[in-house]
Formats: C-alpha cells, structure tokens, sequence
C-alpha cells in the first residue's frame, strides 16, 4: 500500500514539473523574431510597470530580447473654470505592450516585473498581438487625438466670455461633447433664445 502511495506522489509531481515547464516559453524558437505581446498589470500601474521593466531590461542586459515597452496613452483637455487643462489618459487601462523576442529568458524578465499579473494569451504560452492591430493603437496614441472633457451639465448657469452674445448669461439645455459644443437658454430682450456654443466660449458660474 505504502509502495503504491509513493508511486501516486512520483506520478504527481512529474506532472507538476511538466505543467510548470509547459507554461515557460521555450529557450530556444524555431525561428526567433520580436513580436508584441501585452501584459496585464494591476490597475493604475501601467507607468510604473513601463519604467520597472525598463530598468530591467537594463540591469539584466536584455536589450537584445526586450525592445519596446508602451503604455498606449492619449491626450484630454478639460475645460475647468474657463481654463484648459491637458492630461494623459490610458486608452487600455490595465495593460502594458511589450515588444520582444519570445525565449525562457525574456518572458522571465517581463513576467517577474513587479505590477505584472500575467501575459494576454493561454495559461501555457503567451500569444503575440497582431501586428496590424498594434499598429493602430500606436497610431491612435501617436496622434494624440484630443476629447474635450468640461464639468457642466444640462441645467447649470454658464455666463458666455466671446462672441456675439459675451456677458449674457446661459441655461444650459443639451451637451454635445463629442463635438465639443453646447445649447443654452439665454434671454435676450425678455425672451428665451437658444443658442448653440462652443466649450471655449463660456465659463460656468
């Protein structure tokens, strides 16, 4: 019984030390080339994660394996109190593009990075992104594509800094944010008149 116990635990950890080499890339490829692949990391460490892998790839002198970490990124204004306001905002929240050459070595380095969870793709081998789909998110995020972002709503009171209708004051009835633009209520002469403006013309009171 105690023989046959023992076999049942050789068996097991075989198969432990085979799944747990299954899940490492291969040292060696058939045929190595740099491909993109995207790490998930914990919420809000994108950046951290970028500038941890980055140092490294550095220390460990990966830069032969390891070539490009980004963290695809675009740009916002706000419009706050009259006043333009830019920041960066993640266009995939949570994840990291990482471009490199596949072995033991590399995914080491990349998995081991502190903020990393894991690699997109299966429990066993990370899966390389397609080439034409990175391609548009770094263009997306090279073009810096701006949204405009202002803290009003239908039913706030905005008072109009330029053009025809300057220093009248608005009641907001819809937000067009997608084109940066709004309608108001203004009284002209003791009536009513809709008014269509844009965001950079009027400052919330």
């Amino acid at each position: 019984m105690a023989e046959k116990e023992e076999n049942i635990l050789e068996q097991a950890e075989v198969e432990t030390v085979e799944t747990e080499a299954s899940a490492v890339p291969e040292k060696k490829e058939k045929k190595e080339q740099k491909r993109w692949y995207i790490v998930h990391t914990y919420s809000g460490y994108e950046n951290k994660v970028k500038s941890n892998l980055e140092k490294r790839i550095e220390y460990m002198n990966m830069s032969d394996r390891i070539f490009r970490v980004e963290v695809p990124q675009k740009t916002v204004t706000q419009i706050k109190g009259g006043k333009k306001q830019e920041k960066d905002e993640k266009i995939f929240p949570g994840y990291v593009l990482v471009e490199m050459i596949m072995d033991e070595d590399s995914w080491y380095v990349v998995r081991h990075t502190a903020g990393v969870t894991k690699f997109v793709g299966s429990a066993k081998k990370p899966i390389p992104a397609k080439d034409s789909e990175i391609k548009k998110i770094i263009n997306r995020s090279s073009a810096q594509t701006q949204k405009i972002e202002l803290d009003v709503k239908v039913g706030d009171k905005v008072r109009i800094v330029s053009g025809p209708f300057a220093e009248f004051i608005g009641e907001i009835t819809e937000v067009y944010p997608d084109k940066a633009k709004l309608r108001a209520n203004v009284s002209i002469f003791g009536r009513e008149t809709p008014v269509e403006l844009e965001y950079k013309q009027i400052q919330k009171i």
